[in-house]
């Protein structure tokens, strides 16, 4: 793994636990994790793209 792609995921993990108390059940906690998790691997090629990397 390179550390784009590893300080990419850590900031999103980061972020992500900071707003999970707030959405209530932990299924609800886990699908949002869950859609997070494909956004942000969809998103990654893109901004490696962007920053030519």
């Amino acid at each position: 793994m390179d550390i784009i792609a590893l300080t990419f995921y850590a900031i999103i993990c980061g972020v992500l636990s900071f707003a999970s108390p707030a959405f209530g059940k932990p299924m609800s906690r886990l699908a949002i994790g869950a859609v997070v998790g494909i956004a942000a691997a969809a998103v990654l090629p893109y901004l490696k793209a962007a920053l030519a990397v």
